[in-house]
């Protein structure tokens, strides 16, 4: 597959892409290494893309704190909030098998 650069046949490189706020999106180099990346409303880096195979997801909560962290290799790391399961008593009834009482 071809390159940006290549498609666009451009012979100046690096070849850079930024969006509306300045974040380098796409670059392109002379020996046709690229890289892509997304970010979110906030800039933060959320995808990692290159030519070498390595991706990177990542997300942000509302105050730009990496919650969740995941690369092309299967590492993992996720804090990620987790929401909180609401039980009807007939269901915990049935999840514990056997009748209960709620004490505050």
């Amino acid at each position: 597959m071809k390159t940006i650069a290549q498609q666009l046949k451009l012979t100046e490189l690096p070849f850079i892409i930024k969006d509306k706020k300045g974040n380098q999106i796409y670059f392109e180099d002379s020996d046709n290494f690229w890289r892509k990346k997304e970010f979110d409303k906030n800039s933060n880096e959320i995808y990692y893309e290159d030519s070498n195979s390595v991706w990177i997801k990542c997300e942000f909560d509302e105050n730009s704190n990496e919650i969740y962290h995941e690369t092309s290799d299967g590492s993992i790391t996720d804090n990620r909030p987790k929401p909180i399961q609401e039980y009807t008593m007939e269901e915990l009834t049935k999840i514990l098998g056997k009748e209960f009482k709620l004490i505050k």
